[in-house]
């Protein structure tokens, strides 16, 4: 049976899986293949790369796609809105930050959008500045992120913004993960993790090789990154990825890492440029565990959803 929920009713869905907008990872082609395959596939706009933008919106082909913002970053160059907008996307998702600002352009537009939050307070924020639907993203995620868990956050969502669909991420990256999502109340997830290593994701094939190969276990959260890169990320937020020598060096010592920047940086350029997985993040969730080797999205997508299927008609023949 197919899992019918106002996401899926939506974007007419064949599974509630969102492709996370994940920032310089989820490019046109990885949008399209997600797409194709029954799920919303989102371009991550990230941190405000026109050029990018304008390369990787063309890439999607005629699979109609939804594109994600940064919104803090967004504010300091909102004509990306209008770039995105004027390729009609399917959803405009926007995370950490004010949405009053573009709500009403997106809204006039006829655009849905999705809101990510990491509190309870953000939620009814999100509800009040015209959200169509909300992700409620839990601490394990891959990238930016606060403190909370999903599994209690989600719930807390969902009672806070009434009739509002709520939508899970952090954590989830299989059809259990899924499923349990359900389970609480939501409309579908979002997944990153899952699709970090995938065949079509723009990340470094070292990198997704190192990625495949790690655990959970190894996942740390902090700012060190964000110093490296040079971006000014506001301090509630910081990024999940794997511990590695570079945040072994650093962690800890942030004030030695500003004073040092400009050569951490270039470092940091370099070791990126070449999949240094040593130096330059792995921006993974704690879901990692789950991602074996790098596949195609299609068959992520599909995998993730026929096992949601599956363990949800098992769980309907436990009840009698």
């Amino acid at each position: 049976m197919p899992i019918v929920t106002p996401l899926t009713e939506q974007f007419e869905l064949e599974f509630p899986i969102i492709l996370a907008p994940m920032a310089g990872f989820s490019g046109g082609a990885l949008a399209a293949a997600v797409g194709r395959a029954g799920g919303l596939g989102l371009i991550g706009g990230g941190y405000g790369d026109g050029d990018w933008l304008k390369r990787e919106l063309p890439l999607a082909g005629n699979e109609k796609i939804g594109v994600g913002f940064i919104t803090w970053s967004l504010a300091k160059k909102p004509e990306l809105l209008d770039l995105a907008l004027d390729h009609k996307p399917r959803a405009m998702f926007l995370s950490f930050g004010d949405l009053k600002p573009f709500a009403g352009k997106i809204a006039a537009a006829g655009v849905p959008l999705i809101a990510q939050v990491q509190t309870v307070a953000d939620a009814k924020i999100a509800a009040s500045e015209g959200a169509q639907f909300i992700v409620a993203q839990g601490s394990e995620a891959g990238g930016h992120g606060s403190g909370r868990g999903t599994l209690p956050l989600v719930p807390a969502v969902i009672d806070a913004v009434g009739k509002i669909p709520v939508i899970a991420a952090g954590g989830i990256a299989d059809g259990r993960g899924l499923a349990a999502a359900l389970a609480l109340g939501a409309a579908g997830v979002v997944c990153g993790t899952a699709f970090y290593a995938s065949r079509e994701a723009l990340t470094h094939e070292r990198i997704k090789a190192a990625a495949v190969a790690a655990s959970g276990d190894n996942t740390v959260r902090s700012s060190i990154f964000d110093i490296a890169r040079r971006i000014d990320w506001p301090k509630r937020w910081t990024i999940r990825t794997l511990e590695n020598a570079f945040h072994r060096e650093w962690a800890g010592k942030p004030e030695a890492l500003e004073a040092d920047a400009t050569i951490q940086a270039q470092r940091y350029r370099d070791a990126a440029a070449a999949g240094d997985a040593d130096v330059a993040a792995v921006i993974v969730g704690e879901a990692i565990d789950l991602v074996h080797e790098i596949r195609p999205a299609a068959e992520i997508v599909r995998s993730i959803g026929q096992d949601a299927e599956r363990r949800i008609a098992a769980l309907n023949g436990l009840v009698t």
